[in-house]
């Protein structure tokens, strides 16, 4: 049965349509919002996947690129893997469903939300958020839903709810919040050094909105939704925990795993692993599940101590930060390195300066190819935990870190004007255990200010913890949460900032959301311990940038020229320009509006090309001295050449002070000579002199 809903949000119509398309899915909807157009749907498989302890959730974005009217580039002609920002778009959807299914569900689900057009003012990724949330509520799989994810951008200090693809990308905020009936349940931001207060403000707006949303979610429920299907629970029994708790009573699990080395923890819980194998090695049943019981049994020992006793795996106070360390150039020959080490987490960066040309290129759904001049890249090595794995490339997660830490630090980088570079920073993770994209975010900002990237201001990221009990006001945050604390807790809330403000969050958490409480104390937990990394740690490595780049980056100067005369440097076919670049070894790169960047390794070079280039752009005027090369000798006098296809004539009189008989008498070819501009004779044209050189001339 075909029906359509609409609800007014944000001075748009989102219109719902259920029942026209995708009939055997689980759910399915085609969401409109203005003109954008998104076909969500959510399936299940009957029946659990074997042999996994963790709920196998996939989602996909898929962007298709008719959705504007282009069609793919390359061979094929179609499109190809998911694009990057289709995975941090995934991503985002995932992180606030995830925790609303049933904790015992082991059935594989997917939703899929396919973007079918794009009106600019309409951000598709948003139409999927709610698309995806929309289809799972109505349909027959568990979930503890309805949530809602809206977004906010900011514009000359003004709030706009869910703003167009154009003032998201130029504002000072990109807000995402997704939230429950309750709470919320996602924040994920980037932001122009926001101050807490605003952002906090801005977080709780959007949650206002969501409750909008999520009546309108409940009605079409209400009216459309499925029963919710049975399923097999895979929760351990309690016969098996009580005779665990046996052989391995709560205090023996309590030492096992309060120490402040994971390999030693891992140690412990390796040995009583082993000692529980043997004791139920009769009971296969039992075996086949051990690793989940011992894995729930070790959490709710960790949570119990932290809740109850406040004490952490490690001893740190509630509230106290591992172990820090800093240190810059510890790569030679690089063009800026730096390591940050919090406790068993550490993290290599390393920085490389390019000219503007390369920059990264992205064919998107966008009127015209998006370009991005910093990129920040983030690995994962196995080695970095301990494992052996062969590398098979960036996944999701390690491309939601990069994204993440590059999204820290973008509001302090210079302009394309102060700092005419593209800018790639990668972090090499050596040690994990415990929030390396807030490790990547303060290596990333040491390596650029040793690169002598002249950055704002200096960046930090630091993330909280929690652990809650049975009601709202039962629970505790911790700062600074190691691998077990995230794995075990219940949030993972990460927020980078200036000493002035925020820069980025994202905000994990395997709960059905949070209290305003709880954000606002996670906030400022954070802004205290990113000041104290800063202004103890990193600081203490490197101050502030460099005021020059290393001698191994290349070095860039800009000039601007009239754009009329950007094809007289170019040349017919590109002679001219690349005549200079032949000469001088450096790179040239020239804007439409006449903006030329000049890039090499050696200064002097830099300075012969710009030399050329204002040369070749100069109209030339009376009293104007130019340095050449006598290119051609006639009887009448000789050509020389002041840059690539710029020559000047000069009169066998004008040579020399004294009368000369032959050209060849003074000059020969190859000779370097200083001219001086005489004006225009009588016919018009320029004539230049040897002879009138000023003697002091430079």
């Amino acid at each position: 049965m075909y029906k359509s809903y609409s609800l007014e949000l944000a001075g748009r119509t989102l219109t719902v349509d259920i029942g026209r398309v995708c009939a055997q899915a689980n759910g399915a909807a085609i969401l409109r919002y203005g003109e954008t157009t998104v076909l969500s749907t959510a399936t299940a498989a009957d029946k659990p996947r074997d042999g996994v302890d963790f709920f196998p959730l996939s989602v996909e974005y898929e962007e298709k690129m008719y959705s504007v009217g282009k069609i793919p580039g390359g061979f094929n002609k179609r499109e190809g893997k998911a694009s990057e920002n289709a995975i941090l778009t995934s991503r985002v959807i995932d992180r606030p469903m995830r925790p609303l299914f049933p904790k015992d569900y082991r059935n594989d689900v997917t939703l899929n939300n396919m973007v079918m057009s794009v009106d600019p003012e309409c951000r598709p990724e948003l139409v999927a958020m709610i698309g995806a949330a929309l289809v799972t509520s109505i349909s027959d799989i568990p979930f503890d839903g309805p949530c809602a994810t809206t977004q906010m951008g900011m514009v000359d200090g003004q709030f706009i709810l869910n703003p167009s693809q154009k003032d998201w990308d130029n504002g000072d905020l990109q807000l995402t919040v997704a939230s429950t009936a309750e709470k919320v349940i996602m924040i994920e931001a980037g932001a122009n050094e926001i101050p807490e207060d605003v952002m906090i403000d801005a977080i709780y707006k959007c949650h206002e909105v969501n409750q909008t949303i999520i009546a309108f979610i409940n009605q079409i429920c209400t009216e459309v939704g499925k029963a919710k299907h049975e399923y097999a629970s895979c929760a351990i029994p309690e016969e098996l925990f009580a005779a665990i708790k046996e052989i391995v009573p709560p205090v023996e699990m309590e030492e096992a795993v309060f120490t402040d080395e994971k390999q030693k923890r891992e140690e412990n819980i390796k040995n009583i692993t082993a000692r529980l194998e043997e004791a139920f090695a009769e009971n296969e049943e039992w075996l086949a599940i051990l690793g989940e019981a011992i894995y729930q049994y070790e959490k709710k020992t960790v949570r119990k101590m932290i809740l109850k006793d406040h004490k952490r795996p490690d001893g740190r106070a509630i509230d106290q930060i591992r172990h820090l360390a800093s240190e810059v150039d510890l790569i030679p020959r690089v063009h800026g390195s730096a390591m940050f080490t919090r406790g068993q987490t550490q993290i290599c960066d390393v920085v490389t300066l390019a000219p503007l040309s390369e920059v990264q290129k992205i064919d998107g759904l966008d009127d015209n190819v998006i370009t991005k001049r910093y990129m920040h890249h983030y690995n994962f090595p196995a080695y970095s935990v301990g494992e052996t794995k062969v590398s098979r490339g960036p996944g999701r997660r390690e491309i939601g870190h990069g994204a993440l830490a590059e999204k820290a630090l973008v509001a302090v980088l210079p302009s394309e004007e102060e700092f005419p570079y593209a800018i790639r920073a990668v972090s090499e993770t050596f040690e994990s255990n415990g929030s390396t994209s807030m490790a990547s975010t303060c290596a990333s900002c040491m390596a650029l200010m040793a690169a002598g990237v002249p950055i704002k201001a200096m960046v930090a990221g630091i993330s909280c913890g929690l652990v809650t009990g049975d009601t709202d006001d039962d629970y505790i945050v911790l700062t600074d949460i190691q691998g077990l604390e995230d794995f075990f807790g219940d949030m993972d809330f990460k927020v980078t900032g200036t000493h002035k403000g925020i820069t980025a969050i994202q905000m994990d958490i395997k709960i059905h959301g949070l209290t305003r409480p709880i954000v606002e104390e996670a906030i400022a937990r954070t802004r205290e311990a990113r000041l104290y990394i800063m202004d103890e740690v990193m600081s203490k490595a490197i101050a502030e940038p460099r005021k020059e780049v290393s001698e191994w980056a290349p070095k860039i100067e800009q000039i601007v020229i009239d754009p009329a005369k950007i094809g007289d440097v170019v040349g017919q076919k590109g002679k001219t320009i690349n005549e200079i670049i032949a000469r001088t070894g450096v790179k040239i790169d020239i804007t439409d509006d006449g903006a030329v960047s000049v890039c090499g390794t050696d200064k002097s070079m830099i300075a012969k090309a710009i030399e050329m280039i204002r040369t070749i752009t100069t109209e030339f005027e009376e009293g104007q001295i130019f340095s050449g090369v006598v290119t051609s000798i006639k009887e009448f006098g000789a050509f020389v050449e002041f840059a690539p296809g710029k020559e000047g004539m000069v009169h066998i009189s004008k040579i020399a002070k004294e009368r000369i008989n032959h050209v060849e008498d003074v000059l020969t070819l190859g000779d370097k000579v200083k001219c001086i501009c005489l004006g225009k004779d009588k016919m018009g044209r320029i004539s230049f002199s040897i002879k009138d050189v000023p003697a002091d001339a430079e």
